[in-house]
């Protein structure tokens, strides 16, 4: 006989929009089956009272022929009676007690369904502010016991159904059995010499239904034992939020599928959350509600970007933006583990390791490389040269680039020591703080005051002008901030890559997803970068001060700069920080701007001093055309007072023998200031 179709009851508990569609075949096939068996039923019944009438009529015709009636009477009672039990008894017994099993386990698994559901969406409304641990008890308590009863409903309900293939086909042949060895045994009464080919038939159709029953009863032990063996197994999964000990993160998949709950904006502030099947299918991310036949495209997640948020005060939020940055999509998983897995999945997915032969060993090559990319510690790195042999003559803390390392590394940084670059126990800052916030006012200083709301366009709404409106470049862009380090070089870009490969391991290793999205705007001045909600400027980096950016050689999304300040970890004045961030795909757009700035900015700077020398020229000529003219009138009253003097001693000049002029202070004064202009005069 063949295989017959069954219900995955192992997939009972993931509860699929495939297996929903799935059992929905199977409870169209028993709705089929309970018409069909309702039809036959009628016209078996019809029989029945046929012979049944017949029976009575040939009792009441036995009566008439006296002689006749103890044959005639007892054949066809004999015939009612094996109707009554071989025909009528199976097809009711199918009717009553297998076909209203099966509605009322349908019954119970829809209720026990819309309970799960409910609890679900108490348990995702759960505020991660406002923690009570009676509120978060009883609801993880309801989660768990109306999964563990969906659970349990739909297995039995996937059992019966199961079962009713094999019944169906018992329920059919039975009756039909029955009516016709009470037909042959009637037949048989009056007739010596029965057809062996025939009773052969019915022989082999009773073996067959014997055969079936047996194999049903093999098969329902095997579910059972099932049943009991996932119901033991299943029990810590009814939990909405796992121990993460008892059930790892899996980091290196590039597939997964499952429930996720979906943000729709319904307006400018309000929202609804949607309960849908989630599956990956190679580079996009597909949904499927409850009740569709096939998913379909929710977005492509080739190139994207995806990282943790915080959403209207939900759990295990994350939001993927897609390569032009043109999409986005807020979801929700049910627990930690889910959280983690479906970031590090559409992680992988973006770097396209699916389409590699063997993409789960290609993720777990690069989750292990982004492991050895991380900065050893002083003490690790000197028991490693220990170990060396001492013909090696290398320096006790040099470090060469790891094959891990995100983008290929330049020939001159394999050469040059990583040392010279980063030092080895430097921390890495991973959110935006305010420098406001900082015990170093040297950077806050160089960095500028954050928390001032500002216009990315350069208009103002007040009477003051901000220092950037009179910049000719504004440009704006959309980045994320990775991290930022201290760093010992500002000379050379492979600190910018050393920077960022050691930002991007650390990330990996401390499981780090959330990045802070803002609005990079540049100017001719300065770097700002902008809050996109609330327009205040989170941080502000001065031109002058941003002495190199690079972008990424092979991920053209992540571009860095280093911010020369004043202060900071070493002994000298000046410091540098590398500043790492994730755009969407114009990190060369980025530093072509920045380049573009610097350039303006440098011919304003020389516009400026040329401008301000020639001031100097010409106030150096003012005053220079002003002492000349001092010095003249000088000479004019020098003048002035030798003729009134020559004309005061002529007349006297016989008298006044022994006798000398004595001049006031103020012309004695005016005597000395002609000379000395006399001789500033010579000078000149």
């Amino acid at each position: 006989m063949p295989g017959i179709d069954k219900l995955p009851i192992e997939e009972t508990l993931e509860d699929s929009p495939q297996t929903r569609s799935l059992l929905g075949v199977f409870e169209e096939d028993a709705t089929a089956i309970s018409n069909y068996m309702n039809q036959l039923y009628q016209a078996m019944l019809r029989i029945y009272d046929a012979q049944n009438e017949l029976s009575a009529a040939t009792h009441l015709t036995s009566k008439l022929l006296k002689e006749y009636e103890k044959q005639l009477s007892s054949c066809h009672a004999v015939l009612s009676t094996q109707l009554a039990d071989a025909m009528m008894f199976p097809i009711t017994q199918f009717k009553e007690r297998d076909l209203k099993e099966i509605l009322t386990l349908k019954e119970v698994f829809q209720i026990a369904s819309n309970d799960h559901d409910a609890a679900i969406n108490r348990y995702s409304r759960l505020s991660k502010k406002r923690e009570n641990d009676k509120v978060k008890y009883e609801v993880t308590e309801d989660v768990y016991t109306s999964r563990k009863k969906q659970h349990q409903t739909m297995m039995h309900y996937f059992c019966a159904l199961n079962t009713l293939q094999y019944k169906k086909k018992i329920a059919l042949l039975e009756p039909l059995l029955g009516y016709m060895q009470a037909q042959i045994s009637f037949f048989k009464m009056g007739s010596e010499n029965l057809n062996e080919q025939l009773e052969e038939f019915l022989t082999n159709i009773g073996t067959s239904v014997q055969n079936v029953r047996r194999e049903m009863d093999n098969d329902v032990e095997t579910m059972q034992q099932t049943i009991e063996d996932l119901e033991v197994a299943s029990d810590p999964l009814y939990v909405p939020d796992p121990d993460p000990m008892k059930f790892p993160v899996n980091r290196n998949l590039t597939r997964k599928a499952g429930y996720l709950n979906a943000r729709n904006k319904t307006g400018l502030v309000s929202s609804t959350w949607d309960r849908q099947f989630y599956f990956t299918q190679g580079g996009n991310l597909m949904s499927q509600a409850r009740g569709d036949v096939a998913g379909g495209l929710a977005m492509d997640i080739d190139n994207c970007s995806v990282m943790a948020v915080d959403c209207e005060d939900r759990r295990y939020c994350f939001q993927i933006t897609s390569f032009d940055g043109k999409k986005s999509s807020i979801l929700q998983a049910e627990s930690k583990k889910d959280h983690e897995e479906w970031i590090c999945t559409i992680n992988n997915i973006s770097k396209q390791i699916y389409l590699s032969e063997n993409p789960e060993e290609i993720a777990a090559r690069v989750n292990q490389s982004a492991l050895e990319a991380v900065t050893p510690s002083p003490s690790f790195q000197q028991r490693h040269e220990s170990l060396r042999p001492a013909a090696q003559s290398r320096p006790p803390t040099a470090r060469t680039s790891s094959s891990g390392s995100l983008g290929s590394e330049s020939t001159n940084l394999a050469a040059l020591s990583l040392d010279s670059l980063v030092a080895p126990d430097t921390p890495i800052q991973f959110d935006i703080i305010s420098p406001v916030c900082e015990d170093q006012p040297g950077q806050a200083k160089a960095f500028g005051q954050g928390g001032r709301r500002t216009n990315p366009f350069g208009e103002s709404g007040g009477g003051t002008k901000s220092e950037t409106e009179d910049s000719i470049l504004h440009q704006l862009f959309i980045v994320r901030f990775l991290g930022s380090m201290e760093v010992k070089s500002d000379d050379n870009p492979d600190v910018v890559y050393e920077t960022m490969r050691q930002i991007l391991a650390a990330r990996a290793i401390h499981n780090i997803f959330r990045m802070t999205e803002s609005h990079l705007l540049v100017t001719c001045d300065c770097l700002k970068l902008i809050d996109p909600q609330t327009q205040v400027t989170r941080l502000t980096f001065p031109l002058p001060s941003v002495v190199l950016y690079a972008t990424h050689q092979e991920n053209k999304r992540l571009f860095g700069f280093v911010l020369r300040t004043s202060g900071g970890r070493s002994e000298s004045n000046l410091s540098s920080v590398c500043y790492i961030f994730e755009s969407n795909n114009e990190g060369e757009k980025i530093c072509d701007s920045v380049g573009l700035a610097k350039q303006i900015a440098l011919h304003a700077e020389l516009d400026r001093r040329a401008s301000e020398k020639q001031k100097e020229i010409e106030r150096v000529k003012e005053k220079q055309q002003k002492e000349l003219s001092k010095q003249k009138q000088i000479e004019k009253d020098l003048e002035e007072q030798s003729r009134l003097i020559a004309a005061s001693s002529r007349p006297n000049q016989a008298s006044s023998e022994g006798q000398f002029v004595v001049l006031s202070s103020s012309q004695s004064e005016e005597s000395d200031l002609g000379e000395e202009g006399k001789k500033r005069e010579s000078e000149a």
